[in-house]
């Protein structure tokens, strides 16, 4: 049971991040999910949407914090 202490608490702060993240999704903002480079499809019975630039930010914003905390 050596080192489960810190793994438990990692998973219980991603869980709370999570959650947070879910009760202020509709307060983001608009242009989240528009950007340009994002790929929007519509047709008369198809919609996809699919948000390339939008993951990209995300992931180098989320890469930089975890570059940050590791320093």
């Amino acid at each position: 049971m050596n080192g489960l202490g810190r793994p438990l608490i990692i998973m219980g702060l991603l869980l709370v991040a999570v959650g947070l993240a879910i009760s202020f999704a509709p307060k983001l903002p608009t242009w989240l999910g528009r950007l340009p480079g994002d790929i929007n499809i519509k047709r008369d019975n198809f919609g996809f949407h699919f948000p390339l630039v939008t993951c990209l930010l995300i992931s180098a914003l989320l890469s930089f914090v975890m570059w940050l905390f590791r320093r």
